[in-house]
């Protein structure tokens, strides 16, 4: 399960990129507005920005070449200002992801011959060694099964992940992305964020994904905002 994830980590593995996605930015354009989100198209047709708000905050979504080399083909990632509480850090990460950065890190840090980090390293490594796995019993097993989560205090994840995200992170409409395809959803300095391969590469992926982001976003807001009420 592992070894395309293992060979994304070799220096060579930016030319091994995965076929383009094949949707017609029409089709996207078309989606995007029965939504009310904003569509804008980039890269010769290849890539495109999607812009919204959640409750009056501004989120932007783009698909485009990968900025990670375990992503292969295109990189689908999000980025909402949610003005959150900026010291609660939570990732959530599915598991093979989670397991592959971990084994890089552990040859890292044990092979004697190699005295100075790789600067091509994910950060995502050294949140696996700044954060904590946390876990509790409502969520259903197959969740825990696919996804971990991380978090600076597990306070901080309950009041973020709630049965309806969880949920949806379950529900990938088919064919939908495997278990072992890089996904991570992220609350980092009062921002949410989300990094994926995009595949399949089909208008299904893209639309859970967005449905995804949008309520980890509302979820984020509701259980970890600063804002106090008067």
């Amino acid at each position: 399960m592992f070894d395309r994830l293992k060979k994304a980590f070799s220096k060579d593995a930016k030319e091994g990129f995965a076929p383009s996605s094949q949707m017609a930015s029409t089709q996207v354009s078309e989606w995007a507005g029965t939504q009310g989100f904003g569509f804008t198209g980039m890269d010769a047709g290849k890539g495109f920005s999607l812009t919204g708000k959640v409750s009056g905050k501004p989120w932007r979504m783009e698909l485009g070449r990968p900025s990670r080399n375990f992503i292969r083909g295109e990189e689908l990632r999000a980025r909402a200002e949610l003005g959150i509480n900026e010291d609660a850090a939570v990732l959530v990460m599915n598991r093979p992801l989670k397991e592959a950065l971990e084994k890089k890190a552990y040859s890292i840090y044990t092979d004697s011959l190699q005295t100075t980090a790789d600067p091509n390293l994910p950060e995502e490594m050294r949140w696996l060694s700044m954060y904590e796995e946390v876990g509790w019993d409502s969520l259903p097993r197959p969740f825990w099964a696919r996804y971990a989560i991380l978090a600076d205090q597990r306070e901080n994840a309950l009041a973020f992940m709630d049965a309806g995200l969880a949920d949806l992170l379950l529900g990938w409409p088919e064919p939908g992305p495997l278990p072992e395809v890089p996904f991570m959803l992220m609350l980092l300095r009062g921002k949410a964020y989300l990094r994926m391969e995009y595949n399949p590469a089909e208008m299904p992926t893209l639309q859970h994904a967005a449905a995804i982001f949008t309520s980890a976003c509302e979820s984020a807001l509701g259980g970890l905002s600063t804002d106090i009420a008067v």
